[in-house]
């Protein structure tokens, strides 16, 4: 299974544990982000390729219809992708890919791939940008995922796994880059998520240092030292933890009362501050419901 197919799985368990009245108030809420482009809003309520990730996955998950001569106007609007960064070139891959039934276009596919390919950097793994000589942990994740969602295989993934060896930051954890070694739980539950498709093991006490990183709070810290636990990290390391096949069930009630403490009319935001809920922590709310789910 892919991973934006292990995503969709959880959010679309967690929509179901929603029951109609919630799952039918996010369901609003992600019609409301749709703009007539075919985009999804960003938080300035403008069409953003970004969103439109979380948006497109969200309404898979809640059985929302969608125009899809619309979305396809919209993404056939980005080429391909010669303006795009990294992120942006996972993005149109990845909403493609949800767009079943309605393929991208052969020309786009080969020419996305291959501008992620161009950001393949010397250590093996891949990097944000071309020409680097050491990838980073979210580069990797970005490549595979959009090899994934276009059915490709991904290249050398021998070069990925050492990559992410060296990223490795003690007690099973991984930093992002070199140029910040310190183990987040971003970072290690992407390398999780990575090397698991490669057929490679994470790092020995993974799953317990991204346990560690849990809150009396109830979510889960970025990082070691972080104030307060995010919903981001949350998700991201209960997806992990439920790849890794870790018992979660001493945090399970503390996790729900923190996601759900997020929630407010269909909506998540990003922390306890955040006033402005938008469709990718929305998004991540489904998916950490969906992991906690029994």
């Amino acid at each position: 299974m892919t991973i934006s197919r292990e995503m969709l799985w959880a959010a679309g368990k967690a929509a179901r544990m929603l029951g109609e009245g919630r799952a039918a108030e996010m369901a609003e809420f992600y019609r409301s982000l749709l703009r007539p482009d075919g985009g999804f809003a960003d938080r300035a309520g403008t069409s953003d390729l970004y969103y439109t990730v979380f948006g497109l996955q969200a309404c898979a998950a809640l059985g929302v219809a969608l125009p899809t001569s619309a979305v396809r106007s919209y993404l056939e609007g980005f080429g391909d992708g010669e303006r795009l960064d990294s992120v942006h070139l996972s993005c149109l891959a990845r909403c493609w890919a949800a767009l079943e039934g309605d393929p991208c276009p052969p020309g786009v596919r080969s020419a996305v791939l291959e501008r992620i390919e161009a950001c393949r950097s010397a250590d093996g793994g891949y990097a944000q940008q071309p020409d680097r000589p050491a990838g980073s942990t979210y580069g990797c994740f970005l490549a595979l995922g959009a090899y994934q969602d276009f059915r490709a295989d991904l290249p050398n993934p021998a070069g990925v796994e050492r990559c992410l060896a060296e990223l490795s930051a003690g007690a099973g954890s991984y930093a992002n880059d070199a140029a910040m070694p310190i183990g987040s739980a971003p970072a290690t539950a992407a390398a999780v998520m990575v090397l698991a498709p490669l057929g490679r093991p994470a790092e020995a006490g993974a799953a317990a240092w991204l346990l560690d990183q849990h809150d009396p709070a109830g979510g889960f810290r970025v990082v070691p030292v972080a104030p307060e636990p995010d919903l981001l990290s949350t998700a991201v390391a209960l997806q992990a933890l439920r790849k890794l096949g870790a018992d979660v069930s001493a945090i399970r009630r503390p996790c729900l009362q923190f996601v759900q403490s997020l929630a407010a009319d269909g909506r998540f935001a990003g922390h306890p501050g955040d006033e402005t809920p938008d469709a990718e922590y929305t998004f991540y709310g489904l998916l950490a419901l969906g992991c906690l789910a029994q």
